[in-house]
């Protein structure tokens, strides 16, 4: 498939000059994803089959499959680096569009975390290593030396329009993907079993059991950890579970890009879309925003930790506690909707154009917000049903269709202001059609003559006689931009939404299930449907978050 060369500026220096024309694209890309659906149907067949006693699956055939994933993609991304992308030529044009700053910083925060929790995985092993395969042991320093090397290579490379070892590097950037998403897919399941024996605890249920580390072999007894120091090491690491799973699908969307960018031909100043300028936190704002988002940031902090205290606890506790958590949810779900709609209603007015250039990472970006949403939406409608059909009577059946009513309609009206603000164009780019030209409101100039030479501009400007003995020039320009009160109300809302989205990504990340504590669903749907539900879709509703984050972030900088 041959690609269009983006438009870039009349003059410049001449383009590099890549190797040949690839003969067929496509062919070099479906034999990289032939090989990444084999890859990952393995690891899910492993993967879910280790989740359950009853399967004859052991968590070390799990972790030896990792190890070895992890193994293979780190020695690829050595190649590449030390082979690959010095060859001449290799990298004739970089994307600019590919990996910003604030996604590969993310990518550094949950990589660090994650070596955390390597080393907490580490030590409760070692402290049992007599009853422990030697595997396990061997995971959590295989997937430390991975993150190092993948994050090393995707802050260096995260931009590469590879022209060389085309279907090698395709290969392995799927491949490398995929390890990702299985080592994602292998924490998500380790942390939902976590939770199912949380809840059938606290029910006095047996019938469900949990994945390693604590998941017994098949016919045989689990390791103690009765000593202090495991204790700590076990518990450290579940706490860090959430990091772990956001740095794979950190790793995997910037890895996609660089997928999609593999033979990609660019102008050599391709300058088109946005080009942000250097960010200043809280610049240009009314404060509004700001203020208002850390306030609920912290009251979430206050209610998720009320709400862990006491959910636990006796049964009117955990309807209080329930009652807390909805009602903060209900208040915050229900200002981010208006401020999403505040911002469409904004960008009706706004006069810059749409940018349609070409951008794989934009596409990536609103195609992951519309798939992850699909996760929340999911939950949302089974609540309404379990509600309306059962007509519950009570306080909290009230809150609950409340709260999932309001989550339908914060996610869809954010997914339209994220996407829209994406699509825009950067500050002072215009539609083409402009007016004809008038003279410049609010300057005050000293030569008359220099208003024929001026760009449109408001009308009405005010003429001073020139100085008798001074140069005939400028010496008075003032002028206040007309949509500046637009990019300030932007950057708040921007703000003000990013923030939300973080605690509401806390919330559900470190633990918070009160899909289980209020037994309305479980009750209607039966447990085993409803953890099914909860555990396929909620992951998908916690990525969006962070997801969200990120382009929000990106719409901050970009107003």
């Amino acid at each position: 498939m041959s690609e269009e060369l983006a438009p870039g500026p009349k003059e410049g220096p001449p383009a590099p000059r890549p190797g040949p024309r690839e003969v067929w694209k496509k062919g070099g890309r479906l034999l990289s994803v032939l090989l990444a659906v084999n890859v990952l149907l393995l690891a899910c067949t492993l993967i879910s089959g280790g989740a359950f006693n009853k399967v004859a699956v052991y968590d070390t055939d799990v972790f030896a499959l990792l190890t070895t994933m992890m193994l293979l993609a780190a020695l690829w991304i050595l190649f590449y680096l030390l082979r690959t992308a010095r060859c001449p030529d290799a990298v004739p044009y970089r994307d600019p569009h590919a990996g910003p700053i604030w996604l590969r910083g993310g990518l550094v925060l949950f990589g660090i975390c994650t070596l955390v929790m390597d080393v907490f995985k580490t030590g409760y092993y070692s402290s049992s290593f007599g009853c422990q395969s030697a595997i396990k042991i061997l995971h959590p320093l295989i997937q430390a030396v991975f993150v190092i090397v993948q994050t090393y290579f995707l802050w260096v490379s995260a931009k590469d329009c590879i022209h060389v070892h085309l279907d090698l590097t395709r290969c392995g950037l799927m491949f490398t993907l995929t390890t990702n998403l299985a080592i994602w897919m292998a924490a998500v399941v380790d942390e939902s079993v976590h939770q199912a024996h949380s809840y059938s605890s606290a029910q006095s249920n047996t019938s469900h059991t949990r994945l390693a580390p604590d998941r017994s072999s098949v016919g045989g007894d689990s390791c103690p950890c009765d000593a202090t120091i495991c204790q700590i090491f076990q518990q450290g690491y579940f706490y860090l579970y959430p990091f772990n799973i956001e740095y794979s699908l950190f790793a995997s969307t910037m890895l996609y890009v660089m997928w999609k960018n593999v033979g990609r031909l660019l102008a050599s100043s391709h300058s088109h879309g946005h080009t942000p300028s250097r960010v200043s936190l809280f610049r240009e704002t009314f404060f509004t925003g700001p203020v208002l988002g850390l306030m609920l940031f912290v009251v979430g902090l206050a209610v998720f930790i009320i709400y862990e205290v006491r959910v636990s606890g006796e049964s009117g506790q955990t309807q209080q506690a329930l009652v807390i958590y909805y009602s903060f949810n209900i208040v915050c779900l229900g200002l981010m909707t208006l401020v999403s709609l505040g911002g469409s209603v904004i960008y009706r007015f706004d006069r810059r154009a749409m940018d349609h250039h070409k951008n794989p990472t934009r596409t990536l970006d609103v195609a992951l917000l519309v798939g992850a949403t699909l996760g929340q939406y999911t939950i949302s409608y089974f609540s309404i049903v379990a509600v309306v059909v059962g007509m519950p009577r009570d306080l909290l059946g009230g809150l609950n269709l409340t709260h999932a009513l309001l989550m339908i309609a914060q996610h869809t009206f954010q997914n339209l202001f994220i996407i829209e603000s994406l699509h825009r164009g950067p500050p002072g780019a215009e539609p083409q059609d402009t007016p004809p030209k008038e003279p410049c409101h609010g300057l005050t100039f000293a030569n008359s003559d220099a208003l024929h030479s001026l760009p449109a501009c408001p009308p009405t400007p005010r003429l001073v006689d020139p100085s008798p003995a001074g140069p005939q020039e400028a010496v008075d320009i003032t002028l206040v931009p007309r949509d500046h009160w637009r990019r300030r109300c932007l950057k708040d809302i921007s703000l003000f939404l990013l923030l939300c989205n973080v605690i509401l990504w806390i919330i559900p990340a470190f633990g918070a299930r009160p899909h289980f504590s209020n037994t309305l669903e479980v009750e209607f749907y039966s447990y085993t449907l409803w953890a099914a539900i909860v555990n396929i879709c909620l992951p998908f509703g916690i990525f969006y978050r962070m997801h969200a984050v990120s382009s929000l972030l990106e719409v901050y900088v970009l107003s």
